[in-house]
Order: structure tokens, then sequence, then C-alpha cells
């Protein structure tokens, strides 16, 4: 299958632009930080970058958290199979 056929979401050049898109706007927005006056409700909020970096490492736990959770959850591959 060539590059044409594939779906647009799939294809190499969708995927780049859509990297740099994302890259582009998470820059955007953290420059913004400097240009907004955030009223913080405690003192850590007030922080620059707050929400970019707290978002990346709550992300991050909801990640290890799944994972984790999957240990204890997962079934065998055959446990469907036994009647």
């Amino acid at each position: 299958m060539n590059e044409q056929e594939k779906h647009w979401l799939v294809r190499a050049k969708t995927v780049r632009l859509l990297w740099r898109g994302g890259i582009a706007i998470l820059f955007l927005l953290v420059i913004a930080d400097f240009f907004v006056h955030a009223h913080p409700y405690f003192q850590i909020d007030g922080t620059f970058g707050f929400y970019s970096w707290f978002g990346l490492v709550v992300c991050a736990g909801m990640v290890v958290f799944a994972k984790a959770l999957g240990v204890f959850l997962k079934r065998k591959d055959t446990y469907y199979d036994n009647e």
C-alpha cells in the first residue's frame, strides 16, 4: 500500500505535522504564562508553568497506576476457553 492509499491520520507527513503542531501549541501556552496574570489559590499554583508540569506529572502518574492495576486485574489468555 503506497503512501496516498493510507488513511490520512497514519501517513508519515500527517503524523509529523500533528507532532509539530502539538508541540507549537504547547510552547505557545507556556509562553502565554508570561502575559496572563494568575490568581493562585495556593502558593504553588502561582509558579511559572505550573499547569504544564503538573499535567505532565499527573498524566505520568495515571499511566504508572494503570500499569500497576493491570498487573492485578489481568487474566490468562485462556480465561474464557475454560468451561
